[in-house]
């Protein structure tokens, strides 16, 4: 019968609480064949000395007493335990004809397997590949029992305004405060402080710009919290891309100043310093002087007869 790893895959799996990876397995099989190739604790495979031959007649001879003679009855007494363990435990299928090494194609097409055949049996467990590796998990469905047990509330939803911030940093890690406050034109404040304390994302660093603003990252809580390996499996996004977002804060950072044109004035308009003395010179004209006498408006003025003669 030949070595069956799906079986011992299952019960790494299963005895194990952390995700194991590819290299976890791998070391696993590597210290099983370094163990093979160690003797037994208390167990001296050396311990008769050769017989040795000599005089004419080619005699045998008994040997000199070994200092390792008096280990023959211990190993006389650890030899029955042990071939007892081994019969009745090792199953050739689990401990014989192991291979000296098992890559990493095997390894993931067994775990593909044992996938399927979770997903067939429908008993409660699924198994996922997630960023640290492979981690056996119960269904969704039964995740009030598990709360139940545990004596856990039921979990609180994420904001809008929480899952936006998310979004952002998901797309745009590192990210600033700043920058995420320019994207969505609102405080993150809120949102990034839920977000730390929910383990999303992280402190990546510090950012070299003036006053070495905070950089945040997604953490790998925030993978298995979107059922992804790796940040490479976002989807694509024509709103958060990585060129689209950086012209458009450059472009919001350093935007020119509009012109006149731009706020639908006459394209020639006279400078600050010129309007504002035209408007100086208008009300200077318009105000009367105090010591000239006001003119009568709309009066008309008689006009002179030349043939009238003065009387006497």
């Amino acid at each position: 019968m030949a070595f069956n790893l799906k079986k011992v895959l299952k019960a790494l799996l299963l005895s194990s609480n952390q995700p194991l990876s590819v290299k976890d397995i791998q070391g696993v099989f590597t210290r099983f064949h370094e163990q093979q190739t160690l003797p037994l604790p208390g167990i001296v495979t050396d311990y008769a000395a050769p017989v040795e031959t000599a005089g004419p007649d080619d005699v045998p001879v008994a040997p000199e007493e070994s200092i390792e003679a008096p280990l023959a009855e211990d190993i006389s007494a650890v030899e029955e335990p042990v071939e007892a363990i081994i019969d009745g435990s090792e199953d050739v299928e689990l401990y014989q004809d192991v291979p000296s090494l098992i890559t990493t194609a095997q390894i993931r097409e067994a775990m593909d397997v044992i996938a399927a055949e979770l997903r067939v049996a429908d008993e409660g467990l699924l198994l996922i590949e997630g960023s640290s590796g492979y981690r056996l998990m119960t269904q969704p469905r039964f995740a009030r029992w598990l709360r139940i047990l545990r004596q856990e509330p039921p979990p609180v939803k994420l904001s809008q305004s929480a899952l936006e911030t998310l979004a952002v940093v998901s797309y745009r890690q590192p990210v600033t405060r700043t920058e995420i406050e320019t994207i969505r034109g609102v405080s993150a404040e809120a949102g990034v402080n839920k977000l730390l304390e929910r383990d999303l994302i992280y402190i990546v660093g510090r950012a070299d710009l003036p006053g070495r603003p905070l950089q945040y990252g997604t953490t790998d809580r925030f993978l298995e919290f979107a059922g992804m390996k790796s940040i490479d499996e976002l989807p694509a996004s024509d709103v958060l891309s990585s060129r689209q977002i950086d012209e458009w804060l450059k472009n919001a950072t350093n935007a020119p100043k509009p012109t006149d044109a731009d706020m639908g004035l006459p394209d020639e308009q006279l400078p600050l310093e010129a309007v504002i003395a035209a408007e100086a010179e208008a009300v200077a004209a318009s105000t009367p002087e105090p010591d000239a006498p006001a003119a009568v408006a709309d009066e008309p003025v008689p006009a002179k007869d030349e043939t009238e003669q003065p009387s006497a």
